[in-house]
């Protein structure tokens, strides 16, 4: 069913002026700082104790378990980071730490292949009787998403065989004429399709499918259990079917609900699956639910899941900037969906939000140094009221070096490192070029191909690409248009070229290539205005601003206190300047003629309020809060 596959990580290089930083923050910060962090040896952090976690159950060493109930998955999850950050940059040092501590989950694992240190450690008693809230499958899951990123990347089978065993016992206890179950929190549903992939065991892909089409199915399975589980960890009520997306069979959900993160990981399972078995019926319902995010629960940032009730998904239209929720995690599981879907249908609109997601929604959760981080990622920020009324609680004005529930940090690495396996795809006859990331990549269309990428995007739009082929190939390149782009031009060794397909999103060039055939996409970058449709009422009269693929926001570091006063013009000119932002280096920053508005002193009048003009300042949103604590607004009003 699949139009095309992405490439594998080892037949692709990132060398680019955008990406190739944030790489080597992640392999030379991001997964050293959170070794330390997982291992308590970073004074005044939350302590974390995930290691150590795994060290008693393995019996080298004594104590009793701390932490959330999942806090594997957060090893978990730096271990994929690190699969992948060595096969972009080897690292002796740290493939021996990861070695050595993989060695540790192998002497935890108990002998019929159970792993969960929580279970293992603080309550064997109770293993399986909690689907609802204890986070096994889950943690089992992100562990064997890391087993299959050793093996693709570094061809290393040692946690692979361990997790094997994982999975196995999985299958063995779940299914039809079995233990009926499903995860609370979805994940194992994705780490088993993968886990088929590279083994072959139709099993794995089976048990997923069991997972997927369980839930939903009456009578529900948490309220059973709820009747006789012998133990509460969150207390949740199983009654909100909505919130763990089981108000409904797979298949039949059109409208996405409940817990933001779970919801995201289930659509991609399901688009995988869909690819997998050659069911139309889940890829309609993937279709439906994506439109239903994108088009009505989605942020301009990308970000999704707007209330942190639950930190789920709200209704539609209802967008509010200060006390939206958008977890980090909840724009990676967004991006894992957009792949997944643009795997199975060629189609810009996917892309379109995958590079949303990686450019404002994503990298807006890690600070510049790599050390702190965002849960939660807001579009306004007012001092004395976010993170201090009770409401607001979640908002923070600047990234906290870590916190108790610390998924989206290692989420964040896991999806950077693995970036190469984002931007280029093919198909038996084609090439596609998905996001503008400079390197290389080595294809199988005719015979073999590679083809490398020159370009200064996001801030430039030109986009340079070179052939080697060999000896003359007759194959078709595949450049996406983004949505945000009106006007363009595509050149072939110096050339214009007007004769190609428009398709989808996609400009198709059908030729003979030959080595040293060059392609340049130009994109024009003009910064653009940006409106919400009026059913949001947080945004009516307000306006944002875009340049290429970065959503600005305007900061009180260069505007000054209280932003809701700034009004911008509507008849305005919107300025690009290249500007140091601190000790962040240079980018090019929007300025926008408008105006603030005077406080009469009173708290209500029956005179317009009168106003000066001033000229705002605008900065890339993933940058917000790097340089002083202050407000920063996206949306902003117009005058």
């Amino acid at each position: 069913m699949k139009e095309q596959r992405f490439l594998n990580i080892t037949d692709v290089q990132v060398k680019d002026a955008f990406w190739s930083r944030l790489q080597d923050l992640v392999v030379s910060t991001v997964i050293p700082y959170q070794y330390e962090i997982m291992d308590d040896k970073v004074d005044g952090a939350e302590k974390s104790h995930a290691l150590e976690n795994f060290r008693i159950a393995a019996g080298e060493s004594e104590g009793e378990f701390y932490g959330m109930v999942f806090q594997d998955s957060d090893v978990a999850k730096w271990l994929e980071a690190v699969a992948y950050s060595l096969a972009i940059r080897p690292d002796p040092e740290l493939e021996a730490k990861a070695d050595k501590f993989i060695e540790t989950i192998g002497k935890a694992q108990q002998e019929d292949g159970y792993i969960d240190t929580y279970f293992i450690v603080k309550d064997p008693d109770h293993k399986w009787t909690d689907l609802h809230e204890a986070h096994e499958l889950y943690c089992m899951g992100h562990m064997i998403e890391a087993a299959v990123a050793f093996k693709e990347a570094l061809g290393k089978d040692s946690l692979l065989n361990i997790m094997r065993k994982a999975a196995d016992l999985i299958c063995d206890r779940f299914g039809k004429d079995k233990v009926r179950g499903y995860p609370g929190h979805q994940e194992i549903e994705l780490a088993l399709i993968r886990l088929y992939r590279v083994t072959g065991e139709r099993k794995y892909l089976d048990t997923a499918l069991y997972f997927l089409d369980e839930r939903g199915t009456k009578p529900d399975l948490f309220v059973e259990e709820s009747k006789t589980c012998p133990i509460k960890i969150f207390d949740m009520d199983p009654y909100n079917l909505k919130y763990a997306q089981t108000h409904l069979p797979v298949r039949d959900q059109d409208k996405a609900v409940g817990h933001s993160v779970r919801a995201g990981y289930m659509y991609t399972a399901m688009a995988d699956m869909a690819s997998e078995v050659d069911d139309e019926g889940l890829l309609e319902a993937c279709r439906k639910l994506w439109d239903n995010i994108v088009n009505r629960q989605m942020y301009i940032t990308g970000g999704v899941g707007a209330t942190k009730h639950g930190e789920s998904y709200s209704i539609d239209y209802e967008l509010p900037n200060d006390l939206v929720y958008a977890e980090t995690c909840a724009s990676v599981s967004v991006a894992f969906f957009a792949k997944r879907m643009l795997e199975l249908e060629v189609n810009g609109k996917y892309a379109d939000i995958l590079e949303k997601e990686l450019y404002n929604g994503i990298i807006s959760g890690m600070q510049s140094d790599g050390k702190r981080f965002f849960y939660s990622n807001p579009l306004e920020v007012v001092p004395g009221v976010s993170g201090v009324l009770p409401e607001y609680e979640h908002i923070d004005a600047e990234r906290p070096g870590w916190y108790r529930c610390a998924c989206c940090p290692p989420n964040v690495a896991r999806l950077l490192t693995s970036l190469g396996t984002y931007i280029w795809g093919e198909s038996e006859d084609t090439v596609y070029s998905h996001l503008f990331v400079g390197g290389k990549a080595d294809f199988s269309v005719a015979g073999g191909v590679s083809v490398s990428c020159e370009t200064d995007y996001p801030w430039e739009g030109d986009v340079t690409y070179r052939f080697e082929t060999g000896v003359s190939k007759d194959f078709r390149f595949a450049l996406r248009i983004p949505e945000w782009c009106y006007d363009y031009r595509i050149s072939i060794n110096g050339k214009e070229e007007e004769e190609y397909d428009l398709i989808n999103g996609y400009a198709y060039l059908d030729r003979s290539w030959k080595d040293g055939d060059t392609v340049l996409l130009e994109l024009a970058m003009e910064p653009t205005k940006m409106y919400a449709n009026p059913k949001v009422r947080a945004d009516i009269g307000q306006v944002a601003f875009m340049r290429g693929p970065v959503v600005y926001c305007f900061e009180q570091a260069d505007n000054g206190e209280d932003l809701q006063e700034l009004r911008a013009l509507r008849d305005g000119k919107i300025g690009v300047h290249r500007q140091r932002l601190g000790g962040l280096g240079e980018y090019p920053i929007l300025t926008v003629k408008g105006a603030r508005l005077i406080d009469s002193g009173e708290l209500y009048s029956d005179e317009p309020f009168d106003y000066e003009e001033v000229t705002l300042k605008a900065v890339p949103y993933y940058l917000w809060g790097n340089r002083e604590k202050g407000g920063m607004r996206v949306w902003i009003g117009e005058l």
